[in-house]
């Protein structure tokens, strides 16, 4: 392996006067270079996926941007609504609950969807109910906690598609808390699991709910989670379930081994065995044959860059958050780094700010970029810095 590949690419891109400072990769697996990737496992269902969680590619997949009914998925939407609301101070993790007549009719033991069984008109400790919510699917959970945080649950609905804004979850619309089928609520397979990723990022403590297997509420007996990988892999931790007429059987999963974590969703599904059964293929086919590197880190300057008019002549470039990415096993010294920067910076630059891009392709495709941003700031300087400066600038652009 050409152990400091990035740092020879970098150095001579043709990109102004940047100088690439990149540290050397990991060595990767040497018998993992003659292994041919076959395709992934093709599910049974409507749509799929599987992404990497760390960069966030996707792997392998189908019609994962075809707006379809995501069912009780949906409530990893409002779970991850709930933990963000609790976070901004908005609702406490000493509140109650209150079951209302109307989570209790909509949701409850009288309808066909699946419920946990809270007492009508009493209240249960708001980790009780995301539990019952994550674990038993419970619809009736669902709607008292919407009411809860938002007064009703069309105004929790709305916060659901603002926070949906903010993950990046470009196709997605939601009218409800639990899933029921509805007009105008749908969503992807890309945006569950942009959401999957999202939740387990910003949220780790409500999102290990959803490993937890069995849940009791009051006198009923323990209902078990309807994730069954949770039984049959030690790796996978969540995240839910989803099923009704429209919707077919979905399941959005993780799993984590070592230090990577993958996300598989399939949606349209026949059987609960089936989306089981698809989904742990998935996941396995992507620890299989993929692994994930980090590239770049904020620490340390990915590049020195001339600076004209200014206090300094140079300024450091780098990254804002980790660059990491997801290679096919034994590829990752084939991976090709490259810099678009502007040939001529002028003072001031204010630390932080976008200066260009860095991107890494394989093939000839991009699997990773992002933003290359000042790591310090750079005053205008004095009359004759700027006056010598402009001279040399002309010259050069001659």
């Amino acid at each position: 392996m050409k152990s400091r590949f990035i740092l020879a690419a970098l150095a001579t891109a043709a990109f102004g006067l940047a100088v690439a400072q990149t540290p050397a990769p990991p060595a990767a697996p040497a018998a993992a270079a003659s292994v041919a990737i076959p395709p992934a496992p093709k599910p049974v269902g409507t749509a799929w996926l599987v992404m990497d969680y760390a960069s966030g590619q996707i792997l392998a997949g189908e019609n994962y941007d075809q707006r379809l009914e995501p069912a009780s998925i949906t409530k990893v939407m409002t779970s991850y609504v709930v933990a963000a609301e609790m976070k901004n101070g908005k609702v406490r993790p000493t509140d109650q609950v209150m079951m209302s007549e109307r989570a209790w009719r909509e949701g409850g033991a009288g309808t066909d969807g699946s419920y946990s069984g809270f007492e009508l008109n009493k209240t249960a400790p708001i980790k009780d109910m995301e539990i019952g919510m994550a674990v038993q699917s419970g619809n009736d959970a669902a709607i008292a906690l919407a009411e809860h945080v938002a007064g009703s649950e069309e105004a929790f609905a709305s916060l659901m598609n603002s926070y949906a804004a903010k993950i990046g979850m470009k196709n997605s619309h939601f009218v409800n808390a639990h899933g029921l089928s509805a007009p105008e609520h749908y969503s992807t397979a890309h945006d569950l699991a942009l959401l999957g990723r999202a939740f387990v990022h910003d949220y780790p403590e409500t999102y290990a709910y959803n490993k937890i297997r069995e849940f009791k509420v009051g006198a009923m007996n323990p209902q078990p989670n309807r994730n069954l990988l949770l039984w049959r892999d030690g790796s996978v931790d969540g995240i839910k379930t989803g099923h009704h007429s429209g919707a077919g059987y979905c399941l959005m999963s993780s799993a984590q081994r070592g230090d990577q974590r993958l996300i598989a969703v399939v949606m349209g599904s026949t059987s609960e065995k089936q989306r089981a059964d698809d989904s742990l293929a998935l996941l396995n086919w992507g620890f299989r044959f993929y692994e994930t590197h980090r590239l770049y880190g904020p620490e340390k300057a990915v590049a020195t860059h001339r600076v004209w008019k200014g206090t300094s002549k140079q300024v450091q470039l780098g990254v804002a958050e980790p660059m990491l990415v997801s290679v096919p096993r034994g590829r990752y010294d084939q991976l090709k780094p490259s810099m678009d920067v502007p040939k001529q910076l002028v003072a001031p630059i204010a630390k932080g700010q976008k200066i260009g891009m860095v991107k890494v392709t394989l093939d000839g495709k991009v699997v990773a970029q992002a933003p290359l941003v000042a790591q310090n700031a750079v005053e205008e300087g004095r009359f004759f810095r700027r006056l010598w400066d402009a001279f040399w600038m002309w010259w050069e652009s001659e």
